[in-house]
């Protein structure tokens, strides 16, 4: 089977605003586990970049550094296939820089899909947005949340809004690092 070209889906996993458990809206904490396996993934799967959404400078600074250290020197000496997945992997203040960027680097405006895991009205499936995407076109931006999800506002003004993943015991809680695996596989894996 060819390889197939992903390089305009992009992921943002947004920091700002995301909700807490009791519905506030907070800037929540950036996990450098996170940015290491999120960028494996999406490096799995061919995406074209993966930002860490974070209005924070301390934070921002936080997944810089650890990025360079694996970039550079020792670090990229020590593990060349973690260098491999860090290199689409940046960090940026607001969903709204990055539509912006994309839109620049590609002339036009990502089609931009939200994740929840809530159900959502008008949801679209993983076969309708897979076939979407096959359709090639420009960019497209999948939007992950942390926290207890994303700001209704980044939901309400998305193109899409994919359906949940659906277990099989009812409960629902899943990582957001297992989250995206699955929804990359479900969206970009060979079947």
């Amino acid at each position: 089977m060819d390889k197939a070209d992903y390089s305009n889906i992009h992921l943002a996993l947004v920091h700002f605003p995301v909700y807490n458990k009791v519905g506030e809206i907070v800037v929540s904490s950036v996990t450098t586990l996170d940015v290491h396996d999120i960028s494996r993934v999406c490096r799995t799967y061919g995406a074209g970049s993966f930002y860490v959404v974070t209005p924070l400078k301390t934070q921002k600074e936080l997944v810089e550094r650890m990025v360079g250290h694996w970039m550079k020197g020792f670090g990229a000496e020590y593990n060349p296939t973690r260098k491999d997945a860090l290199q689409q992997t940046k960090v940026i203040k607001s969903l709204d820089e990055v539509i912006n960027e994309l839109t620049e680097q590609s002339g036009e405006k990502p089609r931009v899909v939200v994740t929840s895991a809530k159900q959502v009205p008008n949801s679209i499936g993983y076969k309708s947005l897979r076939e979407k995407l096959s359709e090639g076109g420009g960019p497209v931006l999948l939007v992950f949340g942390t926290g207890w999800g994303l700001e209704k506002n980044l939901i309400k003004n998305a193109d899409y809004v994919l359906e949940p993943i659906q277990g099989n015991s009812g409960f629902n809680h899943l990582p957001v690092r297992g989250a995206i695996a699955i929804i990359l596989d479900r969206l970009l894996g060979w079947y």
